[in-house]
């Protein structure tokens, strides 16, 4: 009779190998560095929302062009996270703090945009505006136009009116100047004060002495600072009793005299020879000879309608002191001269 075989008893132990206690060791060596790793994030804190919020900005919600280092931006699978991050108004100007999430050694840092100098800037600047604009034409600019308007037509100043290029001229510069009604009135007689006038806005001589406060120069007076002006630059000279008598119409002689000292024109040797031309030299008052003669020499005087009388004493009409300061402003080469051999004679000297 064959007997039940025997109830084996359990493998008998047996000792583990090299390999399989190597696997263990490195399988305690991992667990406990994932332990010791965990304990030690819990230690420093968990910014989720940090790192939740790098790559999807707030809906609705405009903001400024993200920096690339300070502004955070979230992810779109943010989702319902985005309420546990505090909203504020002006959080688009506020720079969040710097943490020491992982999140920030992790996520590559954008290339910051190169500044270039002022230089630079401005010359790209040009280069890009040349590309963008079509190409213009280079233009010669033109001869240089003359500023002098064209002068005033007087209705009292006809076409062939003896002294009408003088008063062109001198309109032209606004040195004189017509009446309301657009006339000129050139036989109407010329005050002293008008002459002072004239002679301000006609030269810009510097002053060579001190202006006189007249007792006839109230100081409102309207040509007061033409008075002081031609006081000053010795065109012309007041009376005794510190007078200037502006009211007063001065002579032709006057005008001639006035014109030489403030242009400071030298008489001829022989006054009395440059001044035989003249049918009336007996006329002329002796205080007035040489400087008559030495307006005489340089081309300042014109008379109309006879050329060899002077008439001295006779009031200046406007348009003969607009023919005499035209003359001393071609002497002084402001003006270019008026050919025309009726209306001017110059003595030799």
């Amino acid at each position: 009779m064959t007997k039940p075989p025997a109830d084996q008893d359990s493998s008998p132990s047996t000792a583990l190998g090299f390999d399989e206690f190597i696997g263990i060791f490195v399988a305690f060596l991992t667990v406990g560095g994932i332990l010791f790793w965990s304990f030690s994030r819990q230690e420093s804190g968990w910014n989720l929302n940090g790192i939740l919020s790098l790559d999807t900005a707030v809906p609705g919600v405009a903001t400024n062009p993200p920096s690339p280092l300070l502004t955070p931006q979230l992810r779109p699978d943010a989702g319902d996270k985005l309420n546990d991050v505090p909203f504020s108004p002006e959080a688009d100007l506020v720079e969040p703090p710097v943490t020491s999430s992982p999140s920030l050694e992790e996520t590559p840092t954008p290339q910051s945009p190169v500044k270039l100098p002022p230089a630079a800037l401005s010359l790209s600047v040009e280069l890009d505006s040349a590309q963008e604009s079509p190409s213009l034409p280079l233009v010669t600019p033109s001869e240089q136009k003359s500023t002098i308007p064209p002068p005033i037509a007087f209705n009292d100043v006809p076409a062939n009116f003896w002294a009408g290029d003088f008063i062109d001229v001198l309109s032209a510069r606004k040195i004189i100047k017509g009446f309301p009604d657009y006339t000129f009135r050139p036989n109407l007689p010329v005050s002293r004060a008008e002459f002072a006038a004239i002679l301000q806005q006609a030269f810009n001589q510097e002053a060579k002495a001190t202006a006189t406060s007249f007792q006839d120069v109230p100081p409102k007076f309207w040509a007061k600072p033409a008075i002081n002006h031609a006081i000053s630059t010795q065109f012309l000279k007041g009376y005794p009793g510190k007078t200037f008598q502006p009211q007063q119409k001065i002579s032709r002689s006057q005008v001639l005299v006035a014109l030489a000292s403030g242009l400071n024109l030298q008489p001829p040797a022989n006054p009395t020879q440059a001044l035989s031309i003249y049918q009336d030299a007996q006329d002329i008052p002796k205080y007035a000879v040489a400087k008559v003669a030495a307006a005489t020499v340089n081309g300042l005087v014109v008379n109309y309608p006879d050329a060899k009388v002077l008439s001295p004493n006779q009031a200046a009409t406007r348009a003969e002191v607009t023919a005499m300061i035209h003359q001393a402003l071609v002497l002084t080469g402001k003006v270019e001269k008026i050919h025309n051999a009726k209306f001017q004679i110059k003595s030799s000297p």
